[in-house]
């Protein structure tokens, strides 16, 4: 077979070497070439991290027994030996700045998984990489640098389980200096000073939030083919809002960083929240602020080990004690019956509430005109099975609202139900929540879920205490509300919790918000100007009317058949229930993110408690690897 030359540059021999050149054949395996270079080069080293890297294809060479011939190359091919990990700047959701080694050559779905298993982590399909917006510097801020933490040499990432040494990753606690770093990332930061958080980018509309969403990078593909060179920065955050098995002592880190991104969000005003809600997250950030201060870091609570173990002992014995008497319970449900009044909120309309009889089985509620007339047909009856429920509530105020968006055949249709006082409301926001998830009031969960609703109404109760009484002027406010509710910032006392418990109150109620919803600008027809926004939540797809404002359509995921992208056109064809049908192409991002949004959100819906501590990645590349799929 003949002999030819083939060109091959070593990054250890720097970027002024010329390449090296290897006489080879064609029936030559990767393995022997990678040989051959490193014999040449010389250099005695660890080469068993390196690999090859085919610059006019973007594409890794990372299967040894390929041969030269399997893999297309010939002797015009421009090769780089260069190492699979590299340093990288990842700005955690806090704001904290970490340089370290990350996988080069894996999908950003394996190198954040290498990421999230270094930094302890245990949900890193939740999180993905994208890239920060340009900031423009001023000439007065050129010498102005920033504080990054080294950790780059922490060990590589593989197979094996985590070393944990005083409830953090074993490589943390060699030294003071990254013992101090894991602190930082598991215990919430102060807040900064006014001036640097007026510095930072804030979109103004929903448009700017559709442009951000378009910087996420590929979860397919790898740091290098997607132009990321050694020491870029790229924010780590939160892609898919859906939140699977939070255990308070196993994921202090994961919570620290839920809550920075969710706090960041709303100081910056990316999420819309009421001024009801924005005092309650004011309240819970100055009160974690002031407990983290003062409380030391214990990544293993004994107490809340205790707490956690004894709830699965009930849970255990709850499910071994399943009595005939219990069983009978289950079949018959309690139900619920009540005067509430409804509201359908419709364009152009000035009609208020209208009370009526309600009754609640099942998954079921059904009205009528009067009690007495509750034995005859219900007004109507509606099935909240995969409903969406979320809170419309003022304390203050005494509103006490529950809000319905109820699938039917042409998308979403919007209910209001409006309760006397906080323990009607208590009962019917937890059943409408059961039945969302086809759960009935005889379900375990039940009482809990009252008690959960209840607890957040009192969280947003005014209680003085002498002992901890502050002064508007004692308060940062700037830290803790964003700037459209300045000036009406009331104190707000919440009852004391402990410091994790508080961080998963805050997530948790961060959560019943629109904060699980990412922006794209789309057009419905094709050479249509009309711009319209797609948002994305974790169990629907919403469309949204820019000339109005309104919310057109919501489709959700459940009533999918299946969706198909048009690579050649850009264009994204989704399929539902009822002969639905929707095409749509993107504007401001890439149809392949929003593909995988999709599909990662399918994917997050798969994950179970029985499956809790495995990782089905190939799944994962399934649904939203698109023509690429893995």
């Amino acid at each position: 077979m003949a002999v030819w030359d083939l060109s091959v540059s070593v990054e250890e021999l720097g970027l002024e070497a010329p390449p090296l050149k290897i006489s080879v054949t064609s029936d030559l395996h990767i393995g022997g070439v990678i040989l051959k270079v490193v014999e040449k080069s010389q250099i005695k080293k660890d080469w068993s991290d390196h690999a090859l890297w085919w610059e006019q294809k973007l594409q890794w060479l990372l299967k040894p027994s390929w041969t030269l011939d399997k893999c297309g190359i010939h002797a015009d091919a421009r090769l780089c030996l260069t190492p699979q990990h590299k340093p990288l700047r990842l700005v955690m959701p806090s704001g904290i700045i970490l340089r370290m080694r990350v996988c080069f050559s894996s999908p950003i779905f394996r190198t954040v998984m290498g990421i999230c298993k270094l930094l302890n982590n245990r949900r890193p399909e939740e999180l993905s990489l994208l890239w920060p917006v340009e900031e423009k510097k001023k000439k007065k801020d050129k010498d102005v640098g920033e504080e990054v933490y080294d950790i780059t040499c922490a060990p590589l990432t593989s197979s094996t389980i985590l070393k944990l040494t005083n409830g953090m990753p074993a490589f943390f606690a060699e030294t003071p200096e990254t013992e101090a770093v894991y602190k930082m990332l598991a215990v919430s930061q102060p807040a900064p000073a006014p001036e640097t958080i007026a510095k930072l980018y804030r979109t103004t509309n929903i448009m700017e939030k559709a442009h951000i969403n378009s910087r996420w990078l590929d979860s397919s593909r790898s740091l290098l083919q997607q132009g990321v060179k050694e020491n870029d920065k790229l924010l780590l955050r939160f892609k898919y809002y859906t939140f699977h098995d939070i255990i308070p002592q196993a994921d202090v880190v994961r919570l620290t960083q839920l809550y920075e991104q969710a706090r960041w969000a709303i100081l910056l005003e990316e999420i819309e929240c009421t001024e009801e809600e924005m005092m309650v997250f004011a309240a819970l950030q100055y009160h974690i602020g002031k407990v983290s201060l003062t409380e030391q870091f214990v990544a293993s609570c004994p107490a809340m080990e205790d707490l956690d173990s004894a709830l699965q002992c009930l849970e255990v014995k709850m499910e071994g004690e399943s009595s005939a008497d219990d069983m009978l319970e289950t079949m018959t449900a309690p139900e619920l019956h009540d005067y509430l009044k409804i509201f359908r909120p419709k364009r152009l309309t000035l009609k208020g509430y209208k009370q009526y009889w309600f009754t609640f089985k099942d998954t079921t509620i059904s009205y009528y005109k009067s009690k007495e007339e509750s034995s005859k047909e219900p007004i109507q009856q509606m099935n909240l099975k995969g409903c969406e429920v979320a809170p419309d509530v003022s304390v203050a105020g005494q509103k006490f609202c529950i809000r319905l968006l109820i699938p039917g055949p042409e998308g979403m249709n919007e209910v209001y139900l409006r309760c006397e006082h906080e323990q009607q409301y208590s009962r019917w926001m937890a059943a409408c929540r059961l039945a969302s998830k086809g759960k009935t009031l005889a379900d375990s969960s039940f009482s809990s879920e009252v008690q959960s609703i209840q607890s957040f109404l009192a969280m947003q109760k005014t209680t003085p205490r002498n002992n901890t009484a502050q002064t508007d002027e004692s308060i940062n406010t700037h830290s803790l509300v964003s700037p459209r509710y300045q000036k009406k910032y009331k104190p707000k006392q919440v009852s004391h919790l402990e410091y994790m418990f508080e961080l998963v109150n805050y997530c948790i109620i961060c959560n019943t918000i629109p904060l699980t919803i990412s922006y794209f600008a789309t057009t419905y027809k094709l050479g249509c100007r009309k711009d319209e926004v797609l948002g994305i939540a974790n169990n629907r797809l919403i469309r949204i009317d820019l000339s109005v404002g309104d919310v057109v359509k919501t489709w959700r995921y459940n009533t999918m058949r299946q969706w198909n992208v048009n690579w050649d056109i850009k264009q994204v064809a989704i399929e539902f229930d009822g002969n639905v049908n929707i095409a749509f192409s993107c504007v401001t991002a890439d149809c392949k993110i929003v593909h995988e949004y999709i599909g990662g959100y399918i994917f997050m819906s798969t994950r179970s408690r029985e499956q809790s501590d495995t990782l089905n990645e190939e799944l994962f590349h399934k649904l939203t690897g698109g023509h690429e799929a893995l």
